[in-house]
């Protein structure tokens, strides 16, 4: 037995040595089907925040993500880019109180074997402050002012406070929360869901706070002040447009004013329009933009000194139809060497536009042409173009809609003819 002891304990460099070399070539071999692989981790890894005291909130920066470069077989890393779980990054607040505290970032791996080698940043500086709550007043901010001639009442709220909730400093700098209303030019009661807004005494909105509600409804009354009066414009017309056309709207710019008088019974006595100085559009062919000046009571004045308004007329042509039969289909370039007949000869076009212009139209004012520029040997169907003189006239169809071309080589006979 001793001898045995002696013989393996003289055995056991050789022992050590083989099982070292065992172990190596193992490695070696491990290491070239699944080699160790270092390189920064692909997927986003957010920082996640774990340990809050709930009555706490982070009032400094907190970066979105860590940079962390692992080392790891190939084999793990298909396992980490496509398990996005086995990796995370976490801030551990556990246990502190408020102010500012320097926070390692915990990188935590869930898949074996990988070794983290670096990452960025390793710490993170916290800010903690302790949450407050606090009720203000909401008071309405109105900009601008009523249309003249108009007066806004004491606006009315949905709800009259609010509670402002966040990190205590920033309470504290609220000096008032607004629902900021603009009745620039009103004329009407105004009825608006208002987001508020919490500001410190300058004025200055303070972000990063809760409110609740975070809106509220705001009801302005707008009322006409006495002694003044809105009326609608409207125009006096004499006369007839020239005989072939319609008038298609008359408009006016301002359509209402608001008159003021210095007796409210005079105002009030209105028939609920003030009248414009006549307006003469005898003849009239064409659309007509003119000032006129109104027609105002004794004692009436229009507010803002207006004394005219525009107006624009609107004039177009009675239209109608007219059918021209017999209209012959002209050729034009026709390459040389080339003949070409037409099938029907003749077509029937339809022309519509203004009837004075219809009146005027002679059949030698319209052509029908069919275009065999790029055309060769064949038979084809094509549709004529209609040429108009008058250029306010249209074509509205052809009867027929096509006609049948056909195109022929021409040849010259032994007797000096030339046949198709």
């Amino acid at each position: 037995m001793i001898e045995f002891l002696r013989r393996l304990v003289r055995l056991l460099p050789s022992l050590i040595t083989a099982f070292v070399l065992a172990l190596a070539v193992w490695i070696s071999a491990v290491s070239s089907s699944d080699p160790l692989v270092e390189r920064t981790y692909p997927n986003p890894l957010p920082i996640e925040i774990i340990g809050q005291d709930p009555g706490l909130v982070i009032t400094s920066t907190i970066p979105s993500s860590v940079t962390v470069v692992l080392g790891a077989p190939q084999s793990i890393w298909n396992q980490l880019t496509t398990d996005t779980g086995s990796v995370r990054a976490f801030l551990d607040l556990s246990g502190l109180e408020a102010g500012s505290h320097t926070v390692p970032v915990k990188v935590q791996i869930s898949a074996r074997p990988v070794r983290k080698i670096a990452q960025s940043p390793q710490t993170i500086t916290v800010t903690l402050e302790r949450l407050a709550s606090k009720e203000f007043p909401i008071r309405v901010v109105t900009r601008g002012s009523p249309a003249v001639g108009y007066t806004a009442d004491t606006p009315t709220l949905s709800q009259t406070s609010v509670t402002v909730s966040g990190p205590e400093s920033q309470v504290n700098r609220v000096a008032e929360v607004q629902a900021i209303l603009d009745i620039s030019q009103a004329t009407e009661t105004i009825s608006r869901t208002i987001n508020l807004v919490a500001v410190d005494v300058n004025d200055n909105p303070i972000n990063g706070l809760s409110l609740l509600p975070d809106r509220v409804t705001v009801r302005q009354n707008i009322s006409q002040r006495f002694g003044y009066r809105n009326v609608v414009v409207k125009v006096v017309v004499l006369g007839q447009v020239a005989s072939g056309y319609r008038l298609t709207n008359i408009s006016v710019f301002p359509p209402a004013v608001t008159v003021f008088s210095a007796d409210p019974q005079i105002v009030s006595d209105l028939p609920g329009f003030i009248e414009t100085e006549p307006l003469n559009i005898n003849g009239l062919k064409d659309d007509l933009d003119i000032s006129l000046s109104l027609n105002l009571p004794a004692g009436v004045s229009v507010v803002g000194d207006q004394t005219e308004v525009l107006v624009r007329v609107g004039i177009a042509a009675i239209e109608s139809s007219l059918t021209l039969p017999n209209i012959p289909v002209e050729i034009t370039g026709l390459q040389p060497g080339l003949s070409a007949v037409i099938s029907p000869e003749t077509i029937t076009v339809i022309i519509s536009g203004p009837v004075a212009l219809l009146d005027r139209l002679r059949a030698t004012d319209v052509r029908a042409v069919v275009d065999l520029t790029t055309l060769s040997e064949g038979t084809y169907q094509i549709e004529p173009e209609v040429e108009i003189l008058i250029a306010e006239l249209r074509a509205e169809s052809l009867l027929p809609e096509s006609v049948e071309v056909i195109i022929t080589r021409t040849t010259r006979s032994s007797s000096g003819t030339i046949t198709p």
